[in-house]
């Protein structure tokens, strides 16, 4: 043991054994601070060598027990101020961290031992982290202990100009905010929630559809994804996968499920016992002008046919027909080649197909179309040669014709029947009826008449007072006014049924027609209509169908669009009386595309042309087509200001006829040559100032001086240019025919020879 522990036993000793004050050790403390040396052995020698050996300002003798006291006393005598000042600045920026410090201790028991761990931290640097390392135990000290010296002499003073250096600050930050972490982590592990164990999603799903099935909050499933790094809202949508991975983390195992699945509607069994037979529904087809309306118009004993601009059906309608006390459904399917769409539709729906033909025009293209969809669909089909009474009228061509087609007529052994009418005159019309019956009756055509409705939508419309209406076909079961139904991808609730008449009727029974009161959108054009057990059915049947439907657009676009070629667009919006016509002229005009030009219908409509399809049309840089509807309110002025134009028609063939048009004036043109003559070279002639002229003798065709000429040597080609210049003897001629001798000159070629042949051609542009 050295010599200055020894004088501190001594100290200690004889302080307690006469029971003095802890002054004397502060002395000692205070005596090693000031390097005193240890070889004194008395406490009074020790305090004069002290006073002795400081230089400059005396340092009183530390007399109070209060070390904090005693260290500012000396801090504030003898030294400069400067020097005192830093003192204070550096003591106040201890004493400040050390309760802040303490201040973030949460709980007694924390502070106390930090109080005991100061206390007894052997000299070196001081460590923050010791202080958050919990103890074992926590007892509570009787009294602090005052600090030790040996902490103050690793402590002294080093402050140099404005450098101010606390690294434990950084440390205490860091393991706060690591202890905040902690908190919030176990706040978190608190929550509970009562998730079920598996779910079942779509392809894809909103976060607040995704909560509502796990059972949890939006908020807490937001927060999940963000730590994803995916930054969403209640209402995005996200993919299976996706949600598949957040469930996970809940402990839920989610099912996915394809939209396609649900997308039908199951529908029930025939009840054998409510099985009946059905009226038959009957289209007709047939070529424009073949008289397919006014055929229709003389069964139903209707004036039609007269009031349709240009004699031609433009939208579709069903009507009932009633001849020996039984009822035949008939619906008109326009003839002409612009409703493919609509004809195939109206093919879906039917029983029988009366196909009509024009005796003196024979079968057409159209003709042919209705063929084919008719037997696309699998309907037998009942021939009416039409105009029986007109001029040059031939109905054995018809029937040769249609034979080699399949359609052998039943007196010739086959068994397709024929019935040769006049729809002007009606002659024969009872014949087509009885027809008509009889094929029906071979079918056996029977349908439950209790059970949910089946049909489907034949046409869709916006009228004034009555708001959306759509004619339906019944193929089975019964539609009742309150039902609730889907209709494509649309639904509502049957609010009111009129019949062909007009008449308002309660319910529409197997294979009648009846125009429906009640959808929430226009449905199209032979989509499915169902009868549903409630609206929240036909509403969810009918989101899904929207969502495939989106789907199924996406992927077509894609595949159709190809990003390395260029293809020019014309665009266009439609907006017309009826959407079966808006649809068919929508059909049509896409399907004029063409590789370097692709026809696309932005927007398609019921009703007037209005200022916002205008704006529209501005920005997508489209024209407006407006089919038997007006232009409404300041839509015109706003198109003349926008420069857009707004074109109207009342036929849909003078559409087809314009677009046309544009197409050609967007394609590029392409010329094919076209051979005009040829002539033989059988002279060369030297003129001064021109040089060779040939001397030449048409063979074929004409020689034109406008156009270019090919000359030919040994049947290879030597020259291709222009006529600088032809002569008939001595004559400039502006072409020389066949049978004909002429002068020939030729721009930038004076190498002209006996026996050459020169064959003249032009381009033409391809149509």
């Amino acid at each position: 043991m050295n010599e200055k522990k020894k004088i501190k036993i001594k100290i200690k000793k004889k302080a307690s054994h006469k029971e003095e004050s802890k002054e004397s050790i502060t002395d000692v403390a205070s005596s090693e601070v000031l390097g005193v040396d240890s070889s004194e052995k008395s406490i009074g020698k020790v305090e004069s060598d002290v006073v002795k050996e400081v230089s400059g300002d005396s340092v009183p003798k530390i007399e109070s027990k209060d070390f904090e006291k005693s260290r500012s006393k000396y801090y504030t005598s003898g030294k400069t101020e400067e020097r005192r000042e830093g003192y204070r600045e550096r003591d106040f920026r201890r004493d400040n961290f050390r309760r802040r410090f303490d201040d973030r201790q949460r709980s007694k028991g924390e502070f106390q031992q930090g109080q005991r761990d100061r206390q007894s931290r052997s000299p070196g640097k001081f460590s923050l982290k010791d202080k958050l390392k919990p103890q074992p135990t926590q007892q509570k000290p009787s009294k602090p202990k005052p600090i030790p010296p040996s902490f103050l002499s690793s402590r002294k003073p080093t402050f140099r100009g404005n450098k101010k250096d606390f690294p434990e600050v950084e440390v205490v930050e860091e393991s706060f905010e690591s202890k905040l972490d902690a908190e919030f982590s176990r706040k978190n592990k608190e929550k509970t929630y009562s998730v079920p164990d598996e779910i079942e999603v779509y392809d894809v799903i909103t976060v607040g559809d995704l909560a509502k099935k796990m059972n949890i909050k939006a908020s807490d499933l937001i927060e999940v994804l963000t730590k994803l790094g995916l930054s969403v809202t209640i209402n995005d949508k996200i993919d299976a996968d996706t949600a598949t991975i957040v469930a996970e983390e809940f402990g839920t195992k989610v099912i996915v499920k394809s939209v396609f699945d649900e997308i039908n509607v199951e529908e029930e069994p025939d009840d054998p016992k409510y099985v009946k037979e059905r009226v038959p529904v009957v289209t007709v087809m047939g070529h424009v002008d073949h008289g397919k309306t006014t055929l229709l118009d003389a069964i139903r004993n209707t004036r039609v046919a007269q009031s349709e601009t240009g004699g031609i059906t433009q939208h579709i309608g069903a009507s009932v027909v009633e001849i020996n006390g039984k009822k035949i459904t008939f619906i008109d399917t326009p003839g002409h080649e612009a409703f493919t769409a609509m004809r195939a539709k109206g093919a879906k729906v039917t029983d029988i197909v009366i196909l009509v033909v024009a005796a003196d025009d024979g079968v057409k293209e159209q003709t042919l179309e209705a063929l084919n969809h008719a037997k696309d669909a699998k309907v037998p089909i009942i021939v009416a040669i039409n105009k029986i009474d007109a001029p040059g009228a031939n109905p054995d061509r018809v029937k040769n014709q249609l034979s080699e087609l399949g359609l052998i007529p039943d007196d010739w052994g086959g068994d397709t029947m024929y019935v040769e009418v006049s729809a002007l005159k009606k002659i024969n019309i009872d014949k087509l009826l009885e027809a008509v019956l009889l094929q029906a009756e071979l079918m056996e055509l029977k349908a439950d008449h209790h059970k949910k409705g089946v049909g489907f939508v034949i046409e869709s419309k916006v009228e004034q007072g009555r708001g959306i209406v759509f004619t339906v076909i019944v193929k089975n079961g019964v539609v009742k006014v309150g039902d609730n139904f889907v209709v494509g991808t649309t639904s509502g609730k049957v609010r009111a049924i009129f019949n062909d008449r007009g008449q308002k009727i309660n319910e529409i029974l197997p294979g009648l027609p009846g125009e429906i009161v009640g959808a929430d959108e226009l449905p199209n054009a032979g989509d499915k209509f169902n009868v549903v057990e409630s609206e929240d059915i036909a509403r969810d049947i009918a989101e899904k169908r929207k969502y495939y439907s989106k789907i199924e657009n996406i992927k077509s676009l894609k595949s159709s669009v190809n990003p390395f070629e260029e293809v020019k667009e014309l665009k266009y919006i439609v907006k017309g009386d009826v959407f079966g016509s808006v649809e068919a002229i929508k059909y049509s005009l896409e399907k004029l595309s063409t590789e370097e030009v692709r026809v696309k219908v932005i927007h398609w409509g019921v009703g007037q042309v209005n200022e916002s399809d205008v704006m529209l049309a501005s920005a997508g840089g489209a024209s407006i087509i407006a089919f038997r509807t007006k232009v409404g309110g300041k839509a015109g002025e706003i198109a003349e200001k926008e420069k857009v134009k707004i074109k109207r028609y009342s036929i849909i063939y003078e559409i087809i006829e314009d677009v046309k048009k544009d197409i050609k004036g967007l394609k590029e043109p392409i010329f094919v040559e076209k051979v005009l003559g040829t002539a033989e070279v059988r002279k060369v002639f030297r003129v001064p100032g021109v040089g060779n002229v040939a001397g030449c003798y048409v063979k074929s065709g004409v020689i034109q001086k406008k156009a270019k000429v090919r000359i030919y040597r040994d049947n290879a080609l030597v020259f291709d240019g222009e006529i600088l210049s032809l002569k008939h003897f001595k004559d400039d001629v502006s072409e020389i025919k066949e049978g004909f001798e002429c002068g020939m000159s030729f721009k930038n070629f004076n190498d002209i020879k006996e026996g050459d042949v020169v064959e003249c051609y032009t381009l033409v542009e391809q149509e």
